[in-house]
């Protein structure tokens, strides 16, 4: 069985990965904008999104807390028997942590729920609750639960685009981060972001924090917990504009298309830059 400490170490990191609003992670996917000049835009996102909270490795951190085990390494990190004088100080020290354990479990299992907009990630049914909320919302045509954290969706909408647009945003997950901004400037111009579509790299903090979480997954695989899958962002970021193209950080730059021109981004778990655009509309 898994340490009560890898469990704990697992809480903590999926904690660390809300708090710093880095809730969703694109898995297999394409995505296309269309930005026109008479103002009209439409965004489709059409594979998966995988909500860490969900996933099993919030699991390993949600379980119960179980009974009184010693553990003792030698100084190569090596797990050794321990003595009985260790056995007895550390029952003592584990007895003396008891409540404040269980009290900071609490404090933990209410944040995580607050941040997930009341949906309590413990509950067999969340899932199915959040893939609920969001069909109820405009866009999401299609979500479908494929275990653990991982969603497939087929989201599209389209309008006028007066004003800035987001992708995704969830009804009550404020601090949900976004793949996609979309955000108007003065003199008739936008500005387009895709941060959710570069990998966790480029000096990243949170690169090491998911190397962290990963190695955790290791762990547990060897303690006989089946391990935690991480989607990483795989598929295709596409701009489709008959507006005049002031920048972008694409390999080839913009293309023809029957609208007008094609920004173009492959996306892989190798990818640091996030796509960006900027376009004018005289």
């Amino acid at each position: 069985m898994i340490s009560t400490k890898i469990r704990a170490a697992a809480l903590a990191g999926v904690s660390a990965f809300m708090l710093s609003g880095c809730l969703l992670t694109p898995g297999k996917f394409a995505s296309e904008l269309h930005l026109m000049k008479d103002g009209s835009f439409s965004y489709a996102y059409d594979g998966e999104i995988q909500m860490l909270a969900l996933s099993k490795l919030a699991e390993m951190g949600n379980k119960t807390e179980e009974e009184f085990k010693a553990e003792c390494w030698n100084d190569d990190f090596e797990e050794r028997d321990c003595t009985s004088d260790e056995v007895a100080e550390q029952k003592k020290d584990w007895e003396t942590g008891a409540a404040e354990r269980r009290e900071k479990k609490a404090q933990e299992a209410e944040q995580m729920k607050a941040f997930l907009g009341g949906i309590d990630p413990s509950n067999p049914e969340a899932a199915k609750e959040l893939a609920e909320r969001l069909q109820r919302q405009r866009g999401w045509n299609a979500v479908v639960y494929k275990g653990d954290g991982l969603f497939d969706v087929d989201f599209a909408i389209s309008g006028q685009l007066s004003h800035d647009f987001a992708f995704p945003m969830i009804e009550k997950l404020p601090m949900a981060n976004v793949f996609v901004s979309v955000n108007l400037r003065d003199e008739k111009q936008v500005r387009i972001d895709a941060p959710g579509f570069a990998a966790m790299g480029g000096g990243n903090p949170m690169q090491g924090m998911m190397s962290g979480l990963a190695g955790l997954g290791a762990m547990a695989s060897e303690g006989g917990e089946s391990v935690p899958k991480f989607a990483t962002p795989e598929g295709t970021f596409a701009i489709v504009t008959d507006g005049r193209i002031l920048a972008n950080n694409t390999d080839e730059g913009p293309k023809a298309d029957a609208k007008g021109q094609r920004l173009a981004w492959a996306i892989t778990a190798r990818t640091e830059q996030a796509p960006t655009a900027l376009i004018a509309f005289d």
